[in-house]
């Protein structure tokens, strides 16, 4: 068998057009897989998106970032990045080193040489831990995790998709799991449960809570608002990390070509901003490849994405969180109910939840009451890097 090389790119290399590309020649065969629009990671000034995979992101004024790929006899045949996160370790107070963008043929010696390559990068820069695979990193709203079971669904957006074989050889290389990720299907019937209708109506009746849709016309101003309550309801989850205002721009730059204003509401008790949920039309359903002999650029795959719009029907609740004075108050019933009330309305026929941490009971709780089903599971790995036994462990 012919030799295995590995190729470093750095950030800025004009090779990063090559690094995005390796998962589409992996992946060719796989009906289900798919990727975001190559814009999401090298930037588009046509979609005006502003690349993950490039020196302009927000992302790279804390991280410090490399990328190599793997070659067999001049074909691609892996791929990986690492970081390390400043301001993630400096806000847990840890030495965790991230592996990323993680994409391999099912061959145990390149999964081998990929993270030994991102073991060896990570460790020489003090880190005592590598955890992954993420985007660059595995902070809790970040594309991220291995998915090990599922594989018969398509993935909803900003959930990865891999063959069966990546989590094995994971563990077989010595990964161990840090944390597991749900994924529920809700199916939308023309009302919402009448369980839910009582919680909501005595929660408003109880506690003087009010709700109202996301203003597009300031949207400014409500992803601010939208940060301010995802960032005190999340603190104690694993994975945290604060989202910052331009991080949350850059997400709602790329959905914001399909969102529907209904699907995203916030709950304010007595006037106080208490809660908000966010779901979103599924733009994967549109923007899976169709490998055509007219490609699979992002024009096309984006023009496919305008036309269907109006008639997707699935859609991801994407973030969920009430502030901690307000738990406990029906607030979650109230936004579920008007929100499941309005995607009937509208056509849609389910909703995919998730990602949702294995050890959020109230969250799965509540999932499984509204009559939610889980049918996907994704795991994050660490890997000890200096034998010290340190592992990535709860946020």
């Amino acid at each position: 068998m012919p030799a295995l090389t590995v190729e470093e790119i750095p950030l800025g290399s004009r090779r990063m057009r090559l690094f995005a590309q390796v998962p589409w020649e992996l992946h060719r065969a796989d009906p289900l897989w798919t990727p975001p629009l190559r814009g999401d990671l090298l930037g588009s000034r046509v979609l005006g998106l502003t690349g993950l995979l490039t020196p302009a992101h927000p992302y790279h004024r804390d991280a410090q970032v490399t990328h190599f790929v793997a070659w067999r006899d001049g074909e691609p045949v892996g791929r990986i990045s690492a970081a390390v996160h400043r301001r993630y370790n400096e806000y847990h107070g840890t030495r965790i080193g991230f592996f990323g963008f993680f994409d391999a043929i099912e061959d145990p010696q390149v999964v081998t040489v990929l993270l030994d390559r991102a073991g060896a990068w990570a460790r020489a820069r003090g880190m005592s831990v590598l955890c992954g695979p993420g985007e660059y990193s595995t902070a809790i709203h970040e594309r991220q995790g291995v998915l090990i079971d599922g594989f018969e669904w398509p993935p909803a957006v900003e959930l990865t998709h891999n063959p069966p074989y990546y989590g094995p050889l994971l563990e077989a290389y010595g990964c161990r799991k840090a944390t597991d990720f749900y994924a529920y299907r809700l199916v939308v019937r023309p009302v919402p449960p009448p369980f839910l209708a009582g919680l909501a109506e005595r929660a408003a009746r109880r506690h003087g809570i009010s709700t109202r849709p996301i203003e597009m016309k300031r949207l400014e101003e409500e992803i601010r608002l939208v940060i301010q309550i995802y960032n005190e309801a999340w603190a104690q989850n694993w994975g945290f990390l604060p989202l910052t205002g331009e991080e949350a721009a850059s997400l709602a730059d790329t959905l914001r070509p399909i969102a529907d204003p209904g699907l995203v509401r916030f709950a304010f008790v007595d006037g106080e901003p208490a809660a908000v949920l966010g779901a979103f039309p599924d733009p994967y359903y549109a923007l899976r490849p169709r490998h055509r002999w007219y490609g699979d650029s992002d024009l096309v795959r984006a023009g496919r994405l305008m036309l269907t719009r109006r008639h997707i029907p699935r859609t991801r609740l994407m973030f969920f969180g009430v502030r901690p004075g307000f738990r406990r108050l029906g607030v979650d019933a109230l936004l579920f109910k008007e929100v499941f009330a309005y995607g009937a309305g509208r056509g849609y026929t389910e909703c995919d939840m998730s990602l949702l941490l294995e050890d959020n009971h109230l969250v799965l709780r509540a999932a499984e009451h509204m009559g939610a089903a889980r049918y996907k599971t994704w795991r994050v790995y660490d890997l000890d890097l200096d034998g010290s036994g340190a592992t990535a462990g709860p946020g």
